[in-house]
């Protein structure tokens, strides 16, 4: 695991081949918790090319110095990673904090 926030990755290697590789990350909170969202692709490990990419949402909690995983999310296709988006779109304004004390 990562001493740094920076450093958390998803990639992941066996036997010398890239076998999740990440393609993009961002950063959406630090902290002793922390929350990232990554865009990956997995190889499809029969026809030795990568899979379409996916989304994964993942929590990781500082412990003794290092991060680790607590949760995750994956999107798995672009069908779902739309519906999330309206969900959370139609929810957007039910999660504003009304500062006038009313």
């Amino acid at each position: 695991m990562a001493d740094q926030v920076e450093d958390i990755s998803i990639e992941y290697e066996e036997d010398g081949r890239l076998i999740v590789k990440e393609l993009e990350k961002e950063i959406l909170s630090k902290g002793a918790w922390t929350t990232i969202v990554f865009l990956y692709q997995e190889l499809n490990r029969r026809t030795d090319v990568y899979n379409p990419p996916k989304v994964s949402i993942r929590r990781y909690k500082k412990i003794r110095g290092t991060y680790r995983q607590q949760s995750k999310f994956n999107i798995s296709g672009h069908k779902q990673a739309k519906q999330v988006i309206e969900v959370l779109n139609s929810w957007l304004d039910l999660m504003i904090v009304d500062d006038s004390g009313a």
